[in-house]
């Protein structure tokens, strides 16, 4: 296939709709792409173990996870930036005397320092997924892609100010992910297109939120749902219809792919 492409897409407000559904003219647009010849990845500030359902209704084994932290490419771990370990402590001790709990996640779990906190659970119920933190503070001696700092907003000025190892990005009424400093989704998708060679114009990406800004300025063929934040419609080439009005279908339609 001469024009083959790849399509990133992000997965909260992109793929799913605000109830965390799956348009059904999503789904038929993916295995579309997919008869055409062209690759089709996730890329998501989730980690793995929160999308396995959504790989596999749509048969995607390549996907940037944790907002470019740990990449896979056709079902093997091509790249991973791990959370520095010795500063993620010393902040913890931090968050712990402020009250303020932390999950740590890897790629397979994720785990809370505290054994229940109201912030926990309402951030966590809003992403309407089945897993959830359970406690285990020595969760943090491992390979660690990303931390939850739980705070209302404003509070995690002070880690921003004296962590600079790390990113802080606000998903939540009362939760930050804590990120590597200088990852993004854009630093994983490059690790997956130079495997596979597939040059600058035919690289599209699908995108909402303030996590796919560097994502949809980097890449040519960008496209920001209807649906989403002003400064991703912003840095994307293209605008289509919010998800849940057949956005995918209709974006992919608007760059000459379906």
């Amino acid at each position: 296939m001469t024009n083959k492409h790849i399509i990133f897409f992000d997965i909260d407000g992109t793929l799913l709709d605000e109830d965390k559904n799956l348009p059904e003219s999503a789904k038929e647009a993916i295995f579309s792409l997919k008869e055409q010849g062209h690759e089709v990845a996730i890329a998501t500030g989730r980690a793995p173990f929160l999308f396995e359902d959504l790989r596999e209704e749509l048969s995607i084994d390549t996907y940037v996870s944790y907002n470019g932290q740990y990449v896979v490419l056709n079902g093997e771990v091509i790249y991973k930036n791990p959370l520095n370990k010795e500063a993620l402590e010393s902040l913890t001790e931090v968050a712990v005397s402020n009250e303020h709990p932390v999950v740590f996640m890897d790629h397979e779990d994720m785990k809370a320092n505290v054994p229940d906190h109201d912030y926990i659970s309402e951030s966590i119920r809003s992403l309407k997924v089945k897993h959830y933190p359970t406690h285990d503070p020595k969760y943090i001696d491992r390979e660690l892609y990303q931390a939850l700092l739980f705070c209302k907003e404003g509070e995690e000025t002070g880690y921003e100010e004296r962590y600079k190892e790390f990113d802080f990005i606000r998903w939540h009424e009362f939760s930050v992910d804590i990120l590597p400093a200088g990852g993004s989704k854009s630093e994983g998708i490059e690790k997956i297109v130079e495997k596979l060679g597939i040059a600058k114009e035919n690289q599209a990406a699908f995108g909402d939120s303030l996590n796919d800004l560097e994502m949809l300025t980097d890449i040519e063929k960008s496209v920001a749902m209807g649906n989403g934040h002003e400064r991703a419609k912003e840095a994307a080439k293209y605008e289509t219809k919010p998800v849940s009005e057949d956005g995918i279908m209709h974006g992919l339609k608007m760059i000459g792919l379906l």
